[in-house]
């Protein structure tokens, strides 16, 4: 299905910032579709054919309660980019690898710092300079940590506390990791020799398209206690790490949408879009799909915490201290495409385990959740939201309300606005990085294509994105960061 033309189909106001798209709609609908947006952003998300996705996804065996959209919500490979869809494994619940994304575990990660602003605003081009010359960006980059295939399976199976043994950070960075930074059931077996091949030499290396290693600031605090308990401040400087689980997640998930091809026939049901290629969660290739998928989620967190070491290694080279006087400690680290199996009401006081996916959207678990790491159970888990490179990024907490309406999830970012050919076009004849820097923004890339690509222009309002889901109670501000430096593939 491609992107092409916009939504024509019913929407119907249900609630503050909810649009329901009713299962009347189509018959082979099980579910009800629903988005969350406030009026400016709904006519913008009516522009592709992100909600038919929505549609399509609420088609899906043992899917239970909605099929469900973020307010970043954009066209995706099979689900949406923003999309939830939890589905009961005990129904013919399915898993399927478009509800998860190609790149397994992309996600982000926040470093606070004890400097100010004003210690190192004189120091920003060498930092990020430095940063761009030491940490591998682009497309198929080697990096400088090379696992032979027994350190592979054994980093595929432990996740981060793999390489913090080896010496590349800390205890405290497995405990403010999302599930420790190890998704259990994990099986390198049912990786593939060609995954492993690919991720041989890329753990640790950024990737390209909209991941990048950015500089912040805190610019503002809107809740000060749960600020206080991030460690958070107006004025201070912080890092956020975007990126995931490289070539290797790639091909895991390439190689198990072909497998998945032909389950539908072969467990009867049928779907409104290949690209939706799916498996019951308790069918052999299901079990295979889901033993793979960890394995390359706990790829990328231990991606994510090589990025975490040598960004360390930059500041404490550049500004003379090591990174430990520098206060370069964890916030917290979030994925944002994953399957995972999570307790949760689906309507009628009734409580199961469910298969929850979330293809770009982050997991917002509310105060006391046993899932909450000790010191954020009383403000909730941190919900961390990336914007463009030229505007803000946030950090959130998650409510209530989202064990509520969505799974005990948030959105993952400001969303697409328009295609990477549009942005492209767009951006022709101007220079992207050039107007970056009379921002105060200083932006390093492997070439003018991925910032025209990721220019602010592409992406939805941020803030815009962020205010419902404060609203809607899924998760509240904390405290809006703006970049200063940015590294990008």
């Amino acid at each position: 299905m491609g992107q092409g033309g916009g939504y024509g189909g019913p929407l119907e106001r249900a609630g503050t910032c909810a649009w329901r798209i009713p299962r009347s709609y189509r018959e082979d609908m099980r579910v009800d579709g629903l988005i969350f947006a406030d009026d400016t952003l709904i006519e913008q998300i009516k522009k592709d054919q992100g909600p038919e996705q929505v549609v399509n996804v609420a088609t899906l065996p043992g899917i239970q309660k909605a099929s469900l959209a973020m307010p970043d919500i954009h066209w995706g490979y099979g689900f949406c980019i923003g999309g939830v869809a939890a589905t009961d494994p005990e129904q013919g619940g399915v898993i399927s690898p478009g509800g998860v994304g190609y790149d397994i575990n992309c996600g982000v990660r926040l470093l606070r710092t004890n400097l100010e602003w004003a210690d190192i605003k004189d120091r920003i081009r060498p930092l990020v300079d430095r940063l761009f010359d030491d940490i591998p960006t682009g497309m198929g980059q080697r990096g400088r940590f090379v696992f032979n295939k027994g350190e592979l399976v054994r980093l595929m199976e432990q996740g981060v506390s793999f390489v913090v043994k080896k010496g590349y950070g800390e205890a405290r960075d497995i405990e403010f990791a999302e599930a420790g930074g190890r998704l259990d059931g994990a099986d390198p077996g049912r990786v593939s020799d060609r995954a492993i091949a690919r991720g041989a030499e890329q753990c640790g290396t950024l990737g390209s398209g909209n991941h990048f290693l950015e500089i912040q600031v805190v610019d503002r605090v809107l809740d000060a206690h749960a600020a206080e308990v991030m460690g958070l401040r107006e004025g201070q400087v912080t890092v956020l790490i975007h990126s995931g689980s490289r070539g290797l997640g790639y091909q895991v998930c390439d190689d198990y949408l072909k497998v998945f091809k032909n389950a539908p026939r072969k467990y009867g049901f049928s779907l409104p879009d290949w690209q939706l290629a799916c498996a019951p969660v308790r069918s052999p290739e299901g079990q295979d799909y889901l033993g793979a998928m960890r394995a390359a989620a706990n790829y990328a967190w231990c991606n994510r915490q090589l990025l975490t070491h040598q960004a360390r290694e930059v500041f404490a080279a550049v500004l003379g201290k090591p990174w430990e006087a520098l206060g370069m400690e964890l916030v917290y680290d979030v994925a944002h495409n994953i399957a995972k199996f999570e307790d949760h009401d689906v309507g009628d006081g009734v409580r199961k385990e469910v298969c929850v996916h979330r293809k770009g959207a982050t997991r917002a678990f509310p105060p006391g959740h046993p899932e909450v790491p000790a010191p954020y159970q009383e403000v909730g888990q941190p919900v961390i939201i990336p914007g463009s490179m030229g505007t803000a990024s946030w950090v959130l907490a998650g409510q209530p309300g989202s064990m509520i309406h969505s799974f005990g999830t948030s959105c993952h970012g400001a969303g697409r606005m328009m295609s990477r050919t549009a942005a492209v076009r767009l951006a022709e004849g101007r220079r992207i990085d050039r107007e970056l820097d009379a921002l105060g923004i200083i932006a390093r890339a492997r070439g003018h294509k991925g910032l025209a690509e990721e220019q602010p222009a592409a992406y939805k309002d941020v803030d815009l994105v962020v205010d419902v889901v404060d609203q809607v109670g899924i998760s509240k501000k904390v405290a809006r960061l703006r970049p200063v430096g940015v590294i990008k593939g």
